[in-house]
């Protein structure tokens, strides 16, 4: 909670200190999203849903900008889908909505509002945000929130700090709107996106009441259809790599307001 409110102030400080700048840029993206983890470890461009998003940025000269975005979006993944054997007997499976804000730093490689410069530019990307998260998958026709069911024997944060880097190519339709696609990676400092991290727990002393009987059940999913279950405590349930990664790609279209005093571009 205290990350998230430090992130609010960030915004309203920047948008507030925006308002009086030469020139102010909103947007608006929109496209999907896709996710690199335990249960997705080879295929980084596998879109697994949808994205959107908006930001503030503030131009401080034709090449260089700061903005402040909101993200979010879906993704998932279904070990019974897998082109993977070993992945397809452990048959987990997860989902999550993903609600990112971030400040972001970005590079334009051309200067488009030159009198008869390109109207196109790549750019280049970094900034640093907060994710927030929540684990979900169906068991039996209900879904249930797999962080209540520590079923790795763990708790962890539902949000967490993540590194984002990516490029895109921009469009001058006008003097004021931009149109843009991109690209971008974000590192999560966290491995439990999709509630999957290390090694299958010993589930002896969970019990047998209907709490422990279901924890045991949503924590080794591998005997769901041939009833012989893989979740051997202490031998690989994840893939032992410390962060998972998630991805938003897609379109943007932006307003740039310029002011009578703005500087030349």
């Amino acid at each position: 909670m205290h990350k998230a409110k430090t992130f609010i102030f960030i915004f309203a400080l920047f948008f507030s200190s925006a308002l009086f700048a030469q020139r102010l840029e909103l947007g608006l993206t929109g496209g999907g999203a896709s996710y690199l983890g335990d249960l997705n470890q080879y295929q980084p461009l596998k879109i697994s849903g949808l994205s959107a998003g908006g930001f503030v940025k503030l131009n401080f000269n034709p090449r260089f900008a700061l903005g402040v975005h909101y993200n979010y979006g879906q993704i998932e993944a279904n070990d019974s889908k897998s082109e993977n054997e070993q992945f397809r007997d452990r048959n987990l499976s997860f989902q999550t909505s993903l609600k990112e804000i971030s400040l972001m730093g970005e590079l334009n490689l051309f200067d488009m509002h030159k009198q008869n410069a390109r109207k196109f530019s790549p750019f280049l990307f970094v900034g640093i945000g907060n994710v927030f998260f929540q684990p979900t998958t169906v068991y039996d026709g209900v879904k249930y929130s797999l962080a209540n069911y520590n079923t790795e024997g763990q708790e962890y944060s539902l949000n967490a700090v993540t590194i984002l880097y990516g490029l895109g190519v921009k469009f001058r339709l006008t003097e004021n709107l931009t149109l843009s696609n991109h690209i971008g990676y974000r590192t999560a400092f966290t491995d439990y996106i999709d509630d999957v991290s290390g090694n299958y727990s010993d589930t002896s002393a969970w019990g047998t009441t209907a709490d422990g009987v279901l924890r045991r059940a949503l924590a080794d999913r591998s005997g769901e259809k041939t009833g012989v279950f893989l979740g051997v405590p202490g031998t690989q349930r994840g893939d032992y790599r410390k962060r998972d990664t998630y991805m938003f790609v897609g379109i943007g279209i932006s307003y740039t307001f310029v002011s009578q005093k703005c500087f030349t571009f």
